[in-house]
C-alpha cells in the first residue's frame, strides 16, 4: 500500500465517491474529501499524487480549490482532474484556466477514469524523477565547479608562488597585494567614476589574478633578479621584459583556451585581467612608466589597481637591498605619487581604506 500512488477524491456525493474507490481501490491509495474545505486540509496534512476534484460543491467550489492549490508552491505541481456534469467548452475551458490537467464529465466511464487516472500519474512520476534528476546534476555541476575553482587557485597560487621564490619577496606579498586590490576593488564598485567599469562579477576574477603580477620574473636571469643593489640601465632594460615575459605566457594560455572552444575568455576572465596585470603595472599615470609609457586611463583598471597595491606593500616590506617603511612613510608616498605615478581617484580610495590596508598587512605579515 505504502507504494501505490495517493489520489485524493473530493465529491459532495458519497456515491460518485464509492464509484470512484471501487475503480481505483485495486491500483491507488485513495483519500476521500466531501468539500473544497475538507479536501484543503486532506492536502495539508498528506500530499497526494493526483486530485480528482468536483467542481459544484456548497461552499468553495472546486475552481476555488484549484487556484488555491495552485497559488501555494507546496501544493501547485499536483495534477488536477475536474470531475463534473458540466460538459460544456466553457467549463472546461475554465477548468484548465485555473489550472486543471484534465476534464472528466460524469456519468463515469471507468475506461476512461482509468485511462486519464494512470497517464497523469505516470506523467507527474516522471517530471518528479526528472526533476529528480536536474537536482542530481546541478549538484555535480556544482561539486565540479567548485573542484575546478580550487584547483584553479592553486594553481594560481603556485605559479605565482614559483616566481616569489626567485624573487626577495615573499608568499604573503602575493596575499597582501590580492587583498589590497580586492579592497580597493570593492569600494570603487560602489561609488566613483570606475563603478560601471567593475560590474558584479569582476571583483573575484580580479583578486584571484593578482598573484600573477610578476609572474614574468621567472624568465629574469638570477644576477639581476637577486642583485642587492641598484640595478644599471641595461640590468633594468633587462628587469623591465618580465612585463612582457608576463604577458605573453598568460596570452598563450588564453590562446589554448580559444582553441579548445572555451568562449569565456570575456571581459572578466581572470586570464585578461592576469595579463593586463602583469603587463601594465608598471605603467605610470603620467606616461613614465613601462613597458609601453601609457597614462591615463589608457592604463588597463586591473593595472591601475595593482600599481597601488604593489607599491604599498613594496614600501612597507623589508627587503634585503632596504628596511620596511612605516605606514605613514609609505601613505605620504602613496600621496605624493597622486596624479603621476598613481591614479587619482585610486589613491583617493586608498586614503579612505587605509585602515583595511593597516589591517591585511597586519594579517598577513611576513
Amino acid at each position: 500500500m505504502k507504494n501505490k500512488p495517493t489520489v485524493l477524491i473530493v465529491d459532495d456525493e458519497s456515491m460518485n465517491i464509492n464509484i470512484l474507490m471501487d475503480l481505483l481501490k485495486s491500483d491507488y491509495r485513495l483519500i476521500a474529501a466531501k468539500d473544497g474545505t475538507q479536501a484543503l486540509q486532506r492536502v495539508s496534512q498528506s500530499t497526494p499524487d493526483l486530485i480528482l476534484l468536483d467542481i459544484m460543491m456548497p461552499g468553495m467550489d472546486g475552481y476555488s480549490v484549484c487556484e488555491r492549490l495552485k497559488a501555494s508552491p507546496d501544493t501547485r505541481d499536483i495534477p488536477v482532474i475536474f470531475i463534473s456534469a458540466m460538459g460544456e467548452v466553457q467549463d472546461e475551458t475554465r477548468g484548465f484556466e485555473v489550472g486543471a490537467v484534465d476534464y472528466i464529465t460524469k456519468p463515469f466511464s471507468p475506461p476512461v477514469v482509468l485511462a486519464r487516472v494512470s497517464t497523469h500519474i505516470q506523467l507527474c512520476q516522471a517530471q518528479k524523477a526528472m526533476k529528480a534528476h536536474n537536482q542530481q546534476l546541478e549538484e555535480q555541476v556544482q561539486l565540479r565547479t567548485r573542484e575546478l575553482a580550487i584547483t584553479q587557485d592553486v594553481t594560481i597560487h603556485s605559479l605565482a608562488s614559483l616566481a616569489e621564490t626567485r624573487d626577495n619577496e615573499t608568499g604573503n606579498h602575493i596575499r597582501r597585494t590580492q587583498y589590497y586590490v580586492k579592497a580597493l576593488a570593492e569600494y570603487l564598485q560602489l561609488q566613483g567614476p570606475y563603478a560601471k567599469e567593475l560590474p558584479q562579477g569582476v571583483v573575484e576574477p580580479l583578486f584571484k589574478s593578482a598573484p600573477l603580477h610578476d609572474i614574468g620574473k621567472v624568465g629574469i636571469p638570477d644576477a639581476i633578479l637577486l642583485k642587492p643593489g641598484k640595478l644599471d640601465h641595461n640590468e633594468f632594460d633587462v628587469m623591465k621584459t618580465h612585463t612582457t615575459l608576463g604577458r605573453d605566457a598568460i596570452a598563450k594560455a588564453e590562446a589554448e583556451l580559444q582553441d579548445v572552444g572555451d568562449e569565456d575568455v570575456s571581459k572578466t576572465s581572470f586570464l585578461r585581467l592576469a595579463r593586463e596585470i602583469a603587463y601594465s603595472h608598471h605603467e605610470k599615470w603620467d606616461g613614465s612608466g613601462y613597458p609601453e609609457g601609457l597614462s591615463g586611463v589608457d592604463i588597463p583598471l586591473s593595472a591601475r589597481l595593482m600599481a597601488v597595491a604593489d607599491v604599498y606593500d613594496a614600501l612597507i616590506s623589508r627587503r634585503v637591498y632596504k628596511e620596511p617603511m612605516t605606514h605613514e612613510q609609505a601613505r605620504t608616498i602613496i600621496l605624493d605619487g597622486r596624479g603621476s605615478h598613481f591614479d587619482p581617484v585610486i589613491v583617493d580610495a586608498f586614503i579612505v581604506l587605509e585602515p583595511e590596508f593597516q589591517a591585511i598587512a597586519a594579517r598577513y605579515q611576513d
